[in-house]
């Protein structure tokens, strides 16, 4: 039996082993949100970037900009680094204001988020947007200096809430005698101005950054950077940083993939009283980060939504070549037979479906099939068996998913288990 006293010392030795830990010098420099001073293989986006904003430095009210790349290529850090550098220098000119549109995803809460930023009491609900506006100009106005609006990822915004407050946004300086607004547009989609009003789209696009992907060799020197500053010496070797650097190179160069596979590895290899990374922490991070990126994203996922991605999966084992979009709700019909829920319509699950393509798990591409119309073709991007324990969570699909492994390891795809 564990005494109290004994539990405690557990607790204690644990916490003593992390104040001294034998793995980190500072953890924090491989966190997503870190902004650190050099950004190698960016120094040509980053002058190009400054180049755009100098003018505020004079009170002049620098070009709309917008900035592509995929993800994990250093957009936002790169910005967020410039506009740092640009309000020191300013000494009080120049303001920055930083939206995440993926959380603030509708043209009221990105006008409310901006104007909370600002200083301005402006309730969740309950205006107009046209109100939050005002009160937001009056706000620039009152400052009276160049405000630098970053609104990141801003293809989500657009896909769910339309380009009205982008058309506002850009307007806003034909109201203003003293304060000016200039937009940074961040995205991860390069067709996304497709979606804009013509109008929208000569203002916000004035100038364009592109941030291409990272190649293994740059990945490695980004590695090896931060290593330096977030490992204690000798604690993470060269073929530790090359397997990191070539995993996330295989998956499009996303920088921010390798400093995650990199931290969690030390953070695995911490835990088990290690004193050196190795690759083999590497590799159990990486089935943990899979793992806690899909539970994650499940986790406050409506219900319906966690059907279709359970159809999705049925489906790519009943017709493993090609999925359509009609084999998809085909199979959620079935599967909400199984569990005696009403299904949503085709053309819901078809919205569920392009929400799930939007969070990256999965793909669906449009082909045309000529005479017979276009249809989407679906594929899962996340591992089935991350999947499935994800969806495991929800007690309702529990059994159901049981009997679907059960079925599956006898060679039974043809239909859901009833």
């Amino acid at each position: 039996m564990i005494t109290l006293t004994t539990a405690l010392a557990v607790i204690e030795e644990v916490f003593r082993r992390f104040k001294e830990s034998r793995i980190f010098l500072c953890r924090d420099v491989l966190l997503p949100d870190y902004i650190p001073e050099a950004l190698p293989h960016r120094e040509e986006q980053l002058r190009k970037l400054a180049l755009i904003l100098a003018p505020a430095l004079r009170g002049s009210k620098p070009s709309n900009v917008i900035v592509y790349g995929p993800t994990g290529t250093g957009k936002t850090v790169c910005v967020l680094l410039v506009l740092r550098k640009l309000v020191e220098e300013s000494r009080g000119g120049v303001i920055s204001l930083y939206v995440n549109c993926r959380q603030y995803d509708t043209s009221y809460r990105v006008l409310t988020e901006l104007c909370r930023q600002l200083g301005l009491h402006v309730p969740n609900s309950g205006l107009s947007t046209g109100e939050v506006l005002r009160r937001f100009s009056d706000g620039i106005e009152e400052y009276g200096k160049v405000a630098i609006v970053v609104l990141d990822e801003v293809d989500v915004l657009v896909k769910r809430s339309g380009d009205a407050v982008l058309y506002h946004l850009t307007r806003l300086n034909t109201s203003l005698s003293k304060g000016k607004v200039s937009i940074i547009g961040i995205s991860n989609d390069l067709r996304f101005t497709e979606l804009l009003d013509p109008r929208v789209r000569s203002s916000l696009g004035e100038e364009t950054i592109v941030f291409p992907p990272y190649n293994y060799a740059e990945l490695c020197d980004i590695l090896r950077e931060r290593a330096r500053l977030a490992f204690k010496p000798g604690v993470v070797s060269d073929s530790v940083i090359s397997l990191c650097a070539a995993i996330a190179a295989r998956e499009h160069g996303d920088a921010r993939k390798a400093l995650d596979l990199l931290r969690v590895a030390g953070e695995i290899a911490e835990r088990e009283g290690c004193e050196q990374v190795t690759e083999e922490h590497v590799k159990k991070a990486l089935v943990q980060l899979e793992r806690d990126r899909v539970s994650e994203l499940l986790r406050g996922m409506p219900f319906h939504m966690k059907l279709v991605l359970l159809a999705i999966y049925v489906a790519t084992k009943r017709y493993p070549l090609t999925v359509t979009t009609g084999d998809v709700y085909s199979t959620y019909c079935e599967v909400c037979s199984c569990i005696g829920v009403t299904p949503l319509t085709q053309r819901r699950v078809s919205d569920i479906l392009a929400q799930l393509e939007l969070l990256g798990l999965v793909e669906a591409k449009v082909v045309n099939l000529g005479r017979y119309g276009r249809t989407r073709r679906v594929k899962l991007i996340v591992g089935d068996e991350h999947l499935l324990k994800a969806l495991e969570e929800e007690p309702q699909l529990r059994p159901l998913i049981s009997s679907l492994r059960q079925s599956l390891s006898s060679g039974v795809t043809s239909a859901v288990v009833k």
